[in-house]
């Protein structure tokens, strides 16, 4: 009974502590709560949506089909949420946000490419907040009370201003490291500030939420300037090509779009984008001043669009066109599995090249979705370039610099299921840390931390 007494920070693992996805966590320290991340589980998601620009869904269909995290295990915080902080623009992050935020009276803070994400996302579905969204700068402090501070730290991962968000209380800080690696030399945006984290170590650092995705990945994540060789190998080789080019990768890695734009200016093929996440990510990238693409590319939003599209290149002759387009893990509602079954008034030939810059995200019916794509590739004679990527996520190597470098006192490893999360466990042990300081939870569970 003392311990709970004594203890004044408390975590709820709301979501994504027992898989990849719905990514939920909340802090109360005292009287006031923030919640970091409220994401959807894209699969569910995927299989609930179809990716239907008429179908229209509520919080309540998508926590039935457990799409969106389970408020229930912090129903009794509810009153005392002053902030929604976002990590960055990924849906399994941030997605939640506009069909859960209403429940309470509080805030979203977020960079500002993820909230112009978060905004775009509102206006696609048509839902409207009470919630005010304030944008905080990367590398900034916002001040809710005398209480409780929060800060935006500088990473890098796989989308623009992802940020570490540092939860300052007067009992002690809690960083949240959800998701990140350590790339010294990103395409775009700022470099990780190591100095910064580095500070907070030194300061002290009572706990630390942190990704485990590849936590058993031995190595050190390579830099995005590698997956842009990468590409450029490819495209190169295929400069004289008379047939199709067709790349399909992340909607919201603008870095890898700002790459394939570059080099398919450079082969003089007219650039198009296909899909409406794309549309998304490329205004909100456009509307923050990261990056310039739509004057130097045609982007196609809805299905009818694109298979107007599609008409048009066929007409006119593939080999005029690079297009970019959905469906890197094998959606059957994407635009690359409707254009290889026939369904887009396009069609495949020998020869023709698919440069899948991503890599198939392991789960049972993506791993199913990318074998049946690529067999009705194959039947029609097209080439396939895969995994010609590198992950935003970090490996072993990486979480081991950022262990050291902020030397928290508890460890809560994040960001997937205990296959993940033991792997993290097993590399604090390996640092010198007791199990008591290890905290292995699932969805719903809340701990105390003195």
């Amino acid at each position: 009974m003392a311990n709970w007494l004594n203890a004044m920070i408390e975590l709820t693992a709301v979501g994504g502590y027992s898989e990849v996805g719905r990514n939920m966590t909340a802090i109360k320290a005292g009287n006031e709560a923030v919640i970091l991340d409220i994401g959807l589980h894209m699969e569910n998601y995927v299989n609930l949506n179809n990716d239907d620009d008429n179908v229209k869904l509520s919080a309540e269909d998508l926590l039935k089909a457990e799409a969106l995290p389970n408020i229930d295990s912090i129903k009794d915080w509810a009153p005392m949420v002053k902030l929604i902080i976002p990590s960055h623009a990924h849906l399994d992050h941030v997605g939640g946000i506009p069909y859960l935020c209403g429940r309470y009276n509080a805030e979203v803070l977020a960079s500002p490419f993820t909230a112009e994400v978060l905004k775009k996302i509102m206006d696609d579905e048509k839902i409207r907040v009470k919630n005010k969204i304030r944008v905080l700068n990367v590398n900034s402090v916002y001040k809710q009370s005398d209480e409780l501070k929060v800060e935006m730290i500088s990473i890098t991962h796989s989308t623009p201003q992802s940020v570490i968000v540092a939860v300052h209380t007067k009992h002690g800080i809690i960083l949240y490291a959800n998701d990140f690696k350590f790339d010294l030399y990103p395409v775009i945006g700022k470099k990780p500030d190591l100095e910064k984290l580095r500070q907070l170590g030194d300061k002290g650092v009572l706990a630390m939420v942190i990704e485990s995705t590849y936590a058993g990945l031995y190595q050190k994540m390579p830099s995005e300037s590698v997956a842009r060789q990468m590409l450029k190998d490819v495209l190169t080789g295929l400069q004289s090509s008379r047939k199709a080019i067709v790349i399909t990768t992340f909607a919201s890695h603008i870095a890898r779009i700002k790459s394939i734009m570059e080099f398919g200016k450079k082969m003089n093929r007219k650039i198009v984008f296909l899909g409406r996440s794309f549309a998304k990510y490329i205004n909100a990238a456009e509307k923050t001043g990261i990056a310039e693409f739509s004057r130097q590319a045609e982007i196609v939003k809805y299905s009818r669009q694109i298979k107007k599209k599609l008409k048009k290149v066929m007409k006119e002759g593939k080999d005029k066109y690079l297009l970019v387009v959905t469906g890197h893990q094998g959606e059957p509602s994407s635009t690359l599995f409707k254009m290889a079954n026939n369904d887009m008034d396009f069609h495949f030939e020998p020869g023709d090249n698919i440069i899948f810059s991503c890599r198939v995200i392991p789960t049972a019916t993506n791993i199913a979705n990318r074998e049946y794509l690529e067999k009705a590739l194959n039947k029609q004679g097209a080439r396939m370039f895969k995994d010609i990527h590198v992950s935003g996520h970090s490996a072993r190597e990486d979480h081991r610099e950022m262990i050291q470098l902020v030397r928290p006192k508890h460890l809560i490893p994040a960001h997937g299921p205990f296959e993940m999360t033991s792997k993290m466990a097993e590399l604090a042990y390996e640092l010198g840390y007791k199990r008591e300081n290890v905290h292995l939870l699932k969805n719903g569970q809340r701990i105390m931390l003195e």
